[in-house]
C-alpha cells in the first residue's frame, strides 16, 4: 500500500457526509493526487467507489483493515 498524498478522515460520519467531504476536498488538490479517505460508515463501501464512477475519478483500492480506507485519484 502506498502513502496517499492526502488523508481524509471521515470516521464517524454517517452517510452522506464521508462522501460530501470528498467531493468538497478533490477540487483543492492537484490532478493526480491520491487521497485516502477513512471511513467507518459502512454505506461508504458503495458510496465512495460509485461517487469516483459518477465524477469520472479514479477509485484506486479499499483497504478494510485500515480504518476502513478507500484510495481515490483525482482525474480533472
Amino acid at each position: 500500500m502506498t502513502a496517499p498524498d492526502e488523508v481524509l478522515d471521515c470516521r464517524g460520519q454517517r452517510c452522506p457526509l464521508p462522501v460530501i467531504n470528498l467531493a468538497r476536498r478533490l477540487p483543492e488538490l492537484p490532478v493526480g493526487a491520491v487521497v485516502r479517505v477513512l471511513a467507518d460508515d459502512p454505506a461508504a463501501a458503495v458510496d465512495i467507489p460509485a461517487f469516483c464512477r459518477l465524477r469520472g475519478h479514479d477509485f484506486l483500492a479499499a483497504h478494510p483493515t485500515q480504518g476502513p480506507a478507500y484510495d481515490i485519484r483525482r482525474t480533472h
